[in-house]
């Protein structure tokens, strides 16, 4: 059958579904290709996007580096994005670079996992047997669906502490703009924009998600994909309190990182339901640890 000119047809409609040929320049997936994993790395959307796509890269790309077809990626997905949306991101990208390289750590060492000295045993035991019953056996749950358990080592808590007072004073010393938390925070730190991404990926991926796939599965604990770490620090001459919110995920973890203090009491109104909040999640839970 002659090909039709300039999109005028002469075959008839039941031709239609041989959608099957392809685009001269687009190569077929290809199907038995072994993607990589690409969860260590810092990237703005979500990992499993990558090992998706990756098949549909042309050839040439395809026996690269992970870095470069990460990249190669990343340019395409970004056509995809709305224009201010970009600006965003780019916007942001820089903020961080700008932080990493003039920002000198205090602690070098809480910048990635090192589990012993992170978390407490009961904790690593529970993590490693992985069971619904370890789980248990470490947690409290004093209302349903809101589990308490002691989760971080003393030193640790107090090492990131002192790093983030340590990121304050520079932050002060140097007038360098910071993007706060969030909207009702004046004081406090995002712990990815320190350089902490990796870390709290893995925090996430390795020892959150192991306990949410278990006990919050139907509100998405077993698809967890991105995080907002933050500090924020109550107290004088700081935010007094938090007012009450909706947080916009579908867990959040409540670590007391506290020295002397008292009245750290929060409030559980119960999942959110949908007239209430504008959010797209359908609900919550939380996860409330003790340090």
């Amino acid at each position: 059958m002659s090909q039709p000119q300039n999109g005028s047809s002469d075959h008839t409609p039941q031709h239609h579904h041989h959608h099957h040929h392809h685009h001269p320049h687009v190569p077929p997936p290809k199907r038995d290709h072994n993607p990589d994993n690409y969860d260590d790395m810092p990237l703005q959307f979500n990992h499993l996007i990558f090992t998706s796509l990756e098949q549909y890269l042309p050839p040439h790309v395809l026996n690269r580096s992970r870095e470069d077809k990460a990249n190669y990626m990343v340019n395409i997905l970004h056509r995809y994005l709305p224009e201010n949306e970009r600006i965003r991101i780019q916007k942001h990208k820089e903020y961080r670079r700008k932080i990493l390289s003039n920002y000198t750590p205090l602690h070098k060492e809480i910048y990635s996992v090192h589990v012993e000295n992170f978390f407490v045993p009961s904790f690593l035991q529970a993590i490693k047997e992985n069971r619904e019953a370890g789980f248990r056996r470490v947690m409290a749950e004093p209302v349903k669906g809101i589990l308490t358990f002691q989760m971080l080592q003393p030193k640790f808590c107090e090492k990131l502490i002192s790093e983030v007072d340590h990121f304050e004073r520079w932050v002060n010393q140097t007038k360098f703009r910071i993007m706060r938390p969030n909207t009702m925070n004046q004081y406090g730190a995002v712990l990815d924009d320190l350089g902490m991404e990796t870390m709290l990926d893995r925090l996430m991926n390795d020892f959150i998600l192991p306990i949410s796939r278990v006990f919050f599965t139907e509100v998405g604990g077993s698809t967890l994909d991105s995080h907002h770490g933050f500090i924020v620090e109550y107290g004088t001459n700081r935010d007094v309190e938090l007012g009450f919110h909706v947080d916009d995920s579908e867990i959040t973890l409540n670590i007391w990182l506290g020295k002397e203090f008292s009245g750290g009491d929060l409030f559980f109104r119960g999942v959110r339901c949908d007239e209430h909040v504008n959010t797209e999640t359908q609900s919550e839970v939380r996860l409330l640890l003790l340090c």
